[in-house]
């Protein structure tokens, strides 16, 4: 890929975000956080995650 496309891709990415209306990009922002998964499962696996829910449900009983 040339500097130039890059430059253009970048110039494209940009406009399509400033287009956007403010209240779309708050919008989709939250849809992108809500999908992400818990940090626990993400960097360290499922079994650490079930570990920390078995806890914490051991710890409100």
């Amino acid at each position: 890929m040339k500097s130039n496309d890059y430059v253009k891709y970048l110039t494209q990415t940009v406009v399509k975000y400033i287009d956007q209306p403010k209240d779309e990009r708050k919008r989709h922002r939250i849809e992108k956080k809500d999908m992400k998964e818990p940090f626990l499962f993400r960097w360290f696996g499922m079994f650490s995650y079930v570990f920390y829910l078995g806890m914490r449900r051991k710890k409100h009983k």
